[in-house]
């Protein structure tokens, strides 16, 4: 007799996921298709991404990460700050965990809404041009750019993402532009293939290119301001050394429901 998968969604600064806790290894992750489908706005839930929540020896769990596109991905942060409060809505941690995703293990804490989720340390920022190249968990492409809020990013963003030099491995795309004391981002992420509301291994990079660039070192809380929200990374900066970096912001159930087993 088939079983119906349960899932919930959640947003983190208005990037959206589909969670699922597959300890029980019911949900057949290998369905590229599947993944897909569920992700797609008009014909399934509808989400930027898909996670798994399974259970590992050394850990409070994993975190298994898939885009929009059914393949499993690189680290998400938003993703990362959501399945922690999914794991305390499901009663696995109380306010703090270490668990296991794609680049290595992450230490949180969350507090109600508001998650802060270690990342992992940067020791390179490259240059292409006066652009910023850097991975936080998933590649990046940092650029300036005035009138952000009238810029087309998603023909700009697919353009620098599928050209010569990323298009075999892909790379997320952020446009920034001074906001005040921090900075407000706009993201074409890899693997959606479009632009999303937030990204938080793109706001960790931009804060860290913004950072670069000033030529600031020591301790830093940088405030980047997404389309869906405000998020603060902040981190101890020692020339192109980036540690103890902790990505901050919102986390928040959205609904939850079944998936119908003709579709698995």
């Amino acid at each position: 007799m088939d079983q119906k998968i349960k899932f919930h969604k959640y947003q983190g600064a208005g990037n959206d996921f589909i969670l699922i806790d597959n300890r029980n290894k019911l949900f057949n992750h290998t369905n590229t298709d599947l993944v897909k489908h569920l992700c797609d706005r008009r014909f399934g839930i509808g989400a930027d991404g898909l996670m798994l929540l399974q259970d590992t020896t050394e850990f409070d769990f994993e975190m298994v990460y898939f885009n929009s596109d059914g393949h499993q991905g690189s680290m998400c942060g938003n993703g990362g700050r959501c399945i922690v409060a999914f794991a305390r809505d499901l009663g696995l941690i109380k306010d703090e965990t270490v668990f296991l995703a794609v680049d290595g293990e992450h230490h949180a804490t969350i507090q109600q809404e508001q998650v802060k989720l270690g990342m992992t340390d940067v020791h390179e920022i490259q240059m292409d041009g006066d652009s910023y190249i850097l991975h936080t968990g998933s590649p990046h492409y940092v650029t300036m750019v005035n009138n952000l809020a009238q810029l087309d990013v998603y023909r700009q963003g697919y353009a620098i993402r599928n050209n010569d030099t990323y298009k075999q491995e892909g790379i997320n795309v952020n446009f920034v532009e001074r906001e005040g004391e921090g900075y407000f981002l706009r993201t074409f992420e890899r693997g959606v293939e479009d632009e999303t509301y937030a990204c938080g291994t793109g706001a960790t990079a931009v804060a860290m290119a913004m950072a670069f660039k000033e030529g600031l070192d020591g301790y830093h809380e940088i405030p980047v301001r997404a389309l869906g929200g405000q998020l603060y990374v902040s981190f101890e900066k020692n020339h192109q050394t980036f540690s103890n970096v902790i990505l901050k912001g919102p986390a928040t159930f959205v609904y939850e429901g079944t998936i119908a087993s003709d579709y698995r």
